[in-house]
């Protein structure tokens, strides 16, 4: 037995919750499902305790209703994030139900409908919007195995606070957005960290009198579709360093040596207690101080363009990280090092849709959302 329902929608992060909003709004009749117990899951439950969001609240608003804060350029901490989750869903009533868990979509020939199963049974439906995002599985690389069994590891998806963590230094790897901000969290605590540079660019959290977003905003960037990217490959790149904190501030890996943080290359693998090292934290940091400099560029050339009044403005110039002396191996005993943080970032799984639309990689064939 199973129940019709014009339109399915699996998952109830923003995105869902955004696409419930506009079909409320014209009366169409739809469900959410959603597999945790309680709104803003993500936020709730896979965030660190200190965190904030990276975008400033003009920019993360839900469709229907202002994030209520006196700071527009402000960021909303994880504990207002959740907040305004559940608030939005009961402000609009949105046919949320929670504990639900889709564990197969398919095509229903019998009507031309899909059958969406979940635990609580089947769902008939005209449309299905898979809302479930590109985070579901934390990345770990094979090697992790390999490290001494006495050495706590866990994914940035699992870190919480300084304090939780065992007494000792730590070796965080990855300097994309999470990594970076866990990293200054860390060493601002005492911590001795040791950081593995990824390929991630760094962007200044304002320049020439306006938010990064908001340049990126204005120039279009947020407008590019999936074909307008320089690969297929382009919409998997992390996230640049940058964030939320403190009312947001610049991340900068220079600046991080210059507070004492160990700045090391990629990790390759482990043996016999050693972590094995590339060669690659110069031109890593190179390319990070070159997504910075192509980032002012484009932002100069725009305002120039449009005639646009806008302070000028030099950003500082740090080289302290070109000075760090690049190890090939790093003993864990020796560094007292007892915890190992992976901010290796996530990957995604739509195995829950048995339909032929997914690429090589894995992801959607799509125009603008709508496959075959």
């Amino acid at each position: 037995m199973s129940t019709y329902i014009e339109t399915v929608i699996v998952g109830g992060g923003q995105a869902g919750l955004g696409t419930s909003y506009y079909l409320c709004q014209q009366d169409r009749p739809h469900i959410v499902l959603e597999q945790a117990t309680q709104a803003g899951n993500a936020w709730r439950n896979h965030r660190w305790d200190s965190f904030t969001l990276n975008t400033p609240n003009w920019q993360s608003s839900l469709p229907g209703t202002e994030i209520s804060s006196t700071d527009p350029d402000g960021f909303l901490s994880r504990d207002e994030i959740v907040e305004y989750f559940e608030e939005y869903v009961k402000r609009f009533h949105l046919p949320v139900r929670y504990g639900v868990q889709v564990q197969a979509v398919r095509k229903s020939e019998a009507n031309n409908t899909y059958a969406v199963e979940t635990n609580v049974g089947t769902f008939e439906a005209r449309n299905v919007v898979i809302a479930t995002g590109l985070y579901q599985k934390p990345k770990l690389p094979p090697f992790s195995g390999d490290f001494p069994a006495e050495i706590m590891q866990m994914h940035s998806d699992e870190y919480r606070n300084p304090q939780s963590l065992p007494a000792g230094a730590v070796l965080l790897v990855g300097s994309a957005q999470s990594g970076a901000q866990i990293a200054e969290e860390l060493y601002q605590s005492g911590r001795r960290v040791y950081l593995s540079v990824s390929r991630s660019g760094r962007v200044p959290r304002r320049y020439r009198g306006k938010d990064a977003n908001w340049w990126h905003d204005r120039m279009g960037d947020y407008e590019r579709t999936v074909d307008q990217l320089p690969s297929p490959q382009a919409k998997f790149a992390s996230k640049p360093m940058i964030s939320g904190t403190n009312g947001g501030h610049t991340l900068n890996l220079h600046q991080f040596a210059r507070d004492g943080v160990t700045l090391l290359g990629r990790i390759q693998g482990v043996r016999d207690g050693r972590v094995i090292l590339a060669q690659d934290l110069e031109e890593n940091l190179a390319r990070a101080d070159k997504f910075e400099d192509d980032f002012v560029k484009s932002v100069d050339e725009f305002i120039v363009k449009n005639g646009l009044d806008a302070p000028k403005e030099v950003l500082p110039k740090l080289s302290d990280g070109y000075r760090v002396e690049q190890v090939s191996k790093l003993n864990l005993k020796g560094t007292n090092i007892n915890t190992v943080i992976w901010a290796t970032g996530y990957s995604f799984d739509f195995s829950m849709v048995q339909l032929p639309i997914f690429d090589g990689d894995g992801y959607p064939i799509q125009n603008e959302g709508i496959t075959n």
